[in-house]
């Protein structure tokens, strides 16, 4: 079974494009209570197209969607991290569950960390990595966070579903 995922910028496409792709979306389903810790899968990602400052992607494999992740500038204190700008926010992070099981988040959260990097780059902003916050209670979010490359920086209290972990991955080499 094929492992690779894409990320498809949804800001990047043409209208007709995105409305394939949103289709896609509203088909994804999250698993036994996954949404203590994540939104409505579409929700999320025509949040993320009606906010300036976030970029919506959809992840796929295999030719299909396979789940959604938002990054999003200026925003790394909604993670806990001390200031908004050194690093993009991860956010909105989810695989379809009929798909979750297959090593494709940490893949996916990995290649977050790479478009985020790209975008650091072509939009010359200070951003250092990619933080995000991930709820204590959630072994597996865990778990596909450290396989992908993040470093747990702290505990944060902020978040509305529980205590969070604070996780960072510097585009540095891993």
């Amino acid at each position: 079974m094929d492992s690779t995922v894409w990320l498809i910028s949804l800001r990047d496409l043409d209208a007709d494009a995105r409305a394939v792709q949103l289709g896609a979306v509203a088909d994804l389903e999250l698993g036994p209570g996954q949404d203590r810790y994540v939104g409505d899968p579409l929700r999320m990602v025509l949040a993320g197209l009606a906010e300036k400052g976030r970029r919506p992607y959809v992840i796929e494999s295999a030719g299909r969607a396979v789940g959604v992740l938002t990054l999003q500038s200026g925003a790394a204190r909604l993670a806990g991290w001390p200031d908004d700008h050194s690093a993009w926010l991860l956010r909105g992070f989810l695989i379809d569950r009929r798909e979750q099981g297959r090593g494709l988040g940490p893949l996916a959260a990995a290649a977050a960390v790479a478009a985020a990097g790209r975008l650091t780059v072509r939009h010359g902003g200070g951003e250092t990595g990619v933080v995000l916050s991930v709820n204590e209670a959630n072994p597996a979010g865990l778990s596909a966070y450290r396989r992908a490359g993040f470093r747990d920086r702290g505990r944060y209290a902020g978040g509305s579903a529980g205590p969070q972990r604070v996780m960072f991955r510097s585009f540095g080499p891993q």
